[in-house]
């Protein structure tokens, strides 16, 4: 990934599409504001939409919290080894 520092820049958003081909880009402002520049496929925006599920999202943090603990007989029998 590569940084750019936009206080002493000319704006030019086609280049740095252009470099954002190449390599992901982390654009900084003289603020402190940070801006992630980069190719976004399919996947990606999979992704996105998935963690914009609130309901799937609240029911996969309740089945981490939950605690499953099995004894190594349950899982010896479980796998036909308790011979």
């Amino acid at each position: 990934m590569k940084t750019i520092n936009l206080s002493n820049l000319d704006l030019n958003i086609s280049s740095f599409i252009e470099q954002a081909k190449q390599e992901d880009l982390l654009l900084k402002l003289n603020d402190g504001s940070e801006f992630m520049l980069c190719i976004v496929d399919d996947f990606d925006l999979e992704i996105i939409q998935t963690r914009k599920n609130e309901k799937l999202m609240q029911y996969l943090d309740q089945l981490s919290e939950e605690e499953a603990v099995f004894s190594l007989d349950d899982v010896k029998k479980e796998l036909g080894l308790d011979e």
